[in-house]
């Protein structure tokens, strides 16, 4: 019993990141505190290993260690699986946004998936905006579900 409530926290957290990644986004990043940080990240053709936007890792990873820590300095407990669903989502969204859309790393240069294409479709709609008004797809795993249509008729296509 104790491995599932502990997967399910864990798995709850992660889809609940995409939640607040949305929010944050819209309202911190592309608002009046956030935008300072995330406006090089719209810039095309930044030049830098590196970005201003980056912070924003540091400002979610430091929750997660922080649960780690205290999930586990009395013997492991619910904070810890809540630091994992943290971390799990992080991967994710790096991997997936800074892999698979911006490139940053060459790792999967070219893929056919559907649901893969879709997220960078929509993310490509969202960059079109260069100021913080005006954004639209907000989310990194869930997006409008149009976009997801568009690249698997795309993929039957070809």
């Amino acid at each position: 019993m104790e491995f599932l409530t502990y997967f399910a926290i864990t798995i709850g957290v992660f889809v609940t990141m995409e939640g607040v990644t949305w929010l944050t986004h819209k309202f911190i990043m592309h608002g009046a505190t956030g935008w300072y940080f995330h406006e090089d990240h719209h810039q095309p053709g930044y030049p830098h290993v590196f970005e201003k936007n980056d912070a924003f890792f540091v400002i979610f990873a430091i929750p997660s260690m922080l649960l780690f820590w205290f999930g586990t300095v009395n013997g492991l407990n619910w904070m810890f699986f809540v630091g994992l669903g943290i971390l799990l989502y992080g991967t994710a969204y790096f991997t997936i946004h800074d892999v698979l859309i911006h490139r940053r790393f060459k790792w999967f240069d070219k893929t056919e998936n559907w649901y893969l294409r879709g997220l960078r479709k929509a993310h490509k709609i969202h960059h079109k905006h260069l100021g913080k008004e005006d954004g639209e797809c907000f989310g990194m795993l869930f997006v409008p579900m149009k976009y997801f249509r568009e690249a698997r008729l795309s993929t039957v296509k070809k």
